[in-house]
């Protein structure tokens, strides 16, 4: 059993392990292994903080973006209401522009009308003077004719001017 190749290949590993632990690498590789176990535990804590910190952001990002599409549709509304207020408002206006334009058309057609009322009416004032002052004249001679004519025609006139 002494000379077998496993024997001592057996007696030089538990020597090496005997120098080693008398060397401290046992110590060294321990406190290697803690200081890597650290380093992993400080990495898995970074990486835990960094993935609550990215989901507060897409949180926040979240809320953002409904207030935004809140706040788009609010100014959607308000510009459909203010767009129907202009429309309606331009509609009214219209309106008013249009009964306004009627009002004094009429009132043009009423001045007009009123005008060509009293054209005809002294028109018609000067063709019964004229008639009558030929058929007076024809029938009434002197001088007491010729006053009588006058002072009638004048009373005509004046009337039917009035």
């Amino acid at each position: 059993m002494l000379l077998t190749a496993e024997f001592w290949v057996a007696a030089a590993f538990v020597i090496f392990l005997a120098l080693a632990a008398k060397a401290g690498a046992f110590s060294m590789i321990t406190k290697g292994l803690d200081s890597r176990a650290k380093r992993v535990r400080h990495e898995l804590d970074e990486a835990k903080r960094l993935r609550e910190e990215a989901a507060a952001v897409l949180a926040d990002y979240k809320r953002r973006r409904t207030e935004a599409e809140k706040e788009a549709e609010a100014i959607v509304a308000s510009a459909r209401e203010e767009a129907e207020r202009l429309a309606e408002e331009g509609h009214q206006r219209l309106n008013d522009f249009v009964a306004r334009r009627t009002k004094a058309a009429e009132a043009k057609i009423a001045q007009a009308e009123t005008q060509a009322a009293a054209r005809v009416r002294a028109a018609a004032a000067d063709a019964a003077v004229q008639v009558s002052e030929t058929i007076l004249r024809e029938r009434m001679q002197g001088e007491a004719a010729q006053s009588l004519i006058k002072t009638s025609l004048g009373e005509v006139k004046s009337r039917l001017q009035a």
